[in-house]
């Protein structure tokens, strides 16, 4: 950027400013605000959820990633290439998630139960290196014994005790994260179990969950190092009919446990929204966890981008005073478009919508619905909609020193030359 574009750039910014101070709102503690708002960026956009393991299989659990674009990272040190590149990218300094199946063990196979804290030391290495933290997933699927769609509330014993396991490992990883490197892991776990037809019974397969689940965590971690969540889903792909986890489930799970509740944006019915659960979730809830993907229909996981509900998501995030007590990760993936642009969109997005929710006079607003003055709301919510916000976001940008508006898309193209091509 030149010296003229600079100064262009400037004098947007503060005509932008007066437009937005009209309302009282301060915008240079908005943009303070937004710097120190952390994302968890999914690692598994990189290479459609394929991750490392020595003896790789088929994605199941009524997991898909749809597309055949070229460049997929195939190992790790591939995959941490590209997130340095989609990093670059993205305002602000971030967190990375990992899941289980992107363990390096040399190429031997470490079967899920015996994965250890240093199956994962480049991960931690390449994190402090770029100032990052890491959240952690164990892998519940794509694995023969999930094959049946049922884990940790299966019938068979010794299936429901080899996930018990992993999800304990999974749980001290998740604690050598935070002790490394000095950012507190968020270790969530899902599970496909359901059936694809009407059950005969419902009861059991809950009780058995309940019972693996508090095997698992009477196992103590370090909640300064490490916290536990749990995802639920409304359905998936051969668990049409029932699904063991269910939102009810967990939320009375978590409420009794102590745990945080992970809410993904794609695992409700479609006319259910995730941005209308965050009030009543943060009511009862130290933390709320969110995996913000975009359902198309169903839980399809789109690349998330600048719609409504995002940016409700993060309005209710901001004026309920929430940034504390949320929690916020992506989860989605697609193989149709380039995977770095894939990141970059999603966490520009994401990032780009919590600036928006920072720009409204959300006080202002809930005194004139408080007022019973329903028209003037409306009417304000609408204009603001058109304010001046591009101008505030690349002078964010600019001043992260990350391209600004789609100037990235050209280095996501020299680096698709450069680089992804060049992967066979």
């Amino acid at each position: 950027m030149n010296i003229k574009e600079k100064y262009e750039l400037s004098s947007r910014y503060e005509t932008a400013k007066k437009d937005y101070e009209k309302w009282g709102i301060d915008v240079d503690k908005a943009l303070d605000i937004l710097k120190d708002i952390k994302i968890s960026i999914h690692c598994w956009q990189g290479d459609d959820v394929t991750g490392f393991e020595a003896n790789n299989q088929e994605l199941s659990g009524g997991i898909a990633a749809t597309g055949n674009y070229p460049g997929k990272a195939r190992t790790a040190e591939e995959l941490r290439k590209d997130l340095d590149k989609a990093l670059s990218l993205i305002p602000g300094k971030h967190k990375v998630n990992l899941h289980a199946i992107y363990a390096e063990t040399d190429g031997k196979f470490v079967d899920r139960d015996e994965l250890k804290p240093e199956h994962f030391a480049n991960w931690v290495k390449w994190a402090k290196e770029n100032g990052l933290g890491l959240d952690f997933n164990p892998t519940i699927f794509s694995h023969e014994k999930a094959a049946d769609n049922l884990t940790l509330s299966s019938p068979n014993k010794e299936i429901r005790d080899f996930w018990i396991r992993h999800a304990i490992a999974s749980r001290k990883i998740g604690e050598y994260f935070g002790k490394e490197l000095g950012q507190t892991c968020l270790t969530n776990l899902w599970i496909p179990d359901g059936y694809k037809d009407i059950p005969a019974d419902r009861l059991g397969p809950r009780k058995r969950l309940k019972d693996s689940l508090e095997e698992i965590f009477s196992v103590e971690i370090d909640k300064k190092y490490n916290l536990d969540a749990v995802e639920s889903k409304v359905f998936g792909i051969g668990a049409e009919s029932y699904t063991v986890g269910s939102s009810e489930f967990y939320i009375n799970f978590v409420n009794k446990n102590n745990l945080v509740p992970l809410l993904d944006t794609g695992h409700y019915h479609p006319t259910e929204v995730v941005s209308d659960k965050l009030s009543a979730m943060t009511l009862f809830n130290d933390k709320v966890a969110l995996h913000v993907s975009r359902p198309v229909r169903w839980d399809s996981d789109h690349v998330v981008i600048f719609d409504d509900e995002l940016k409700e998501i993060a309005k209710e995030i901001v004026r309920n005073d929430s940034l504390d007590k949320i929690i916020i990760g992506l989860d989605y993936f697609d193989a149709s478009i380039n995977r770095i642009a894939a990141w970059t969109i999603g966490s520009r997005n994401m990032i780009k919508a919590l600036l928006s929710a920072l720009l409204i006079p959300h006080d202002y607003l809930r005194k004139l619905q408080d007022d019973g003055n329903f028209t003037e709301r409306l009417a304000l919510m609408e204009e603001f909609k058109t304010y001046p916000l591009g101008d505030i976001w690349n002078y964010y940008c600019a001043k992260n020193n990350v391209p600004v508006g789609e100037e990235w898309i050209k280095e996501v193209k020299k680096y698709e030359e450069e680089v992804l091509n060049n992967r066979k």
